[in-house]
């Protein structure tokens, strides 16, 4: 899909691979909300989803620590939330929220129906169907805690995010953007961090290592919202700029 030269240096230069792959995810969404506006917010949120559950086993090494790709894309849900909060309310974000979660619901059902049709046996065809079907139980093949640990960790943190940048707006007086963003992805990914941690890792692993994963990942996400701010004010002037043109 990409020229030679490009794959060689990302492949060479890790960082800057994950870093174009961030500020890629987070403009494609601030595209679609300028070209569609709620609604593009609403289909960034269900494209993150499923790109964080498809990505989400892929494991790298950046900036020296362990983490999984999908991050940057579950992460980006927290900044369509935020966006969602500041420019349509409360109401609109919990909503997001919710359609999300029924999102994970069905990609997850429809991806584990998925595993159960059998690769195609015909001659011409078998060996390449079988490397396809055995992929797809890599990266498929969800376990009960995956499952209950995702989903559980989607919904208390996202709506823990929409309650908390509300509040903070609200003793801030609307004051402050950068502030209530920070404070309330920060805060809810703590949140989905744990709850994911314990439920997924506690168990398979001792309680330090799940913590120490979710450590990890949780760094990883402090990045992520703080150069979310940037896009979080584009944003913004996008939907001021709309507003300006409306009236």
């Amino acid at each position: 899909m990409f020229p030679s030269g490009v794959v060689e240096y990302l492949s060479a230069h890790q960082e800057v691979l994950w870093l174009a792959t961030l500020v890629l995810d987070l403009s494609g969404t601030v595209l679609l909300y300028r070209l569609f506006g709620k609604a593009g917010l609403q289909v960034a949120i269900a494209t993150a989803i499923i790109l964080a559950n498809l990505q989400g086993p892929k494991l790298t090494v950046i900036f020296g620590l362990q983490t999984s790709l999908g991050v940057i894309f579950y992460s980006s849900i927290f900044f369509a939330t935020d966006v969602l909060s500041e420019n349509y309310g409360r109401k609109e974000a919990n909503k997001a929220v919710q359609m999300g979660f029924v999102v994970s619901v069905v990609v997850l059902v429809m991806m584990s129906l998925a595993l159960m049709f059998q690769p195609s046996t015909r001659p011409e065809t078998a060996e390449f169907s079988g490397n396809i079907h055995d992929a797809f139980s890599t990266i498929l093949n969800f376990t009960p805690r995956f499952i209950i640990g995702s989903l559980l960790a989607y919904y208390i943190s996202q709506s823990f995010d929409v309650w908390a940048f509300h509040k903070i707006k609200q003793w801030t007086n609307g004051r402050h953007l950068w502030l209530r963003n920070n404070l309330s992805t920060l805060s809810s990914q703590v949140v989905d961090t744990t709850v994911y941690s314990l439920i997924t890792w506690w168990g398979v692993v001792d309680l330090k290592t799940a913590l120490a994963l979710g450590a990890a990942k949780y760094v990883f996400k402090i990045v992520i919202a703080l150069i979310d701010t940037v896009f979080l004010y584009w944003a913004r002037s996008v939907f001021r700029k709309e507003q300006a043109l409306a009236s």
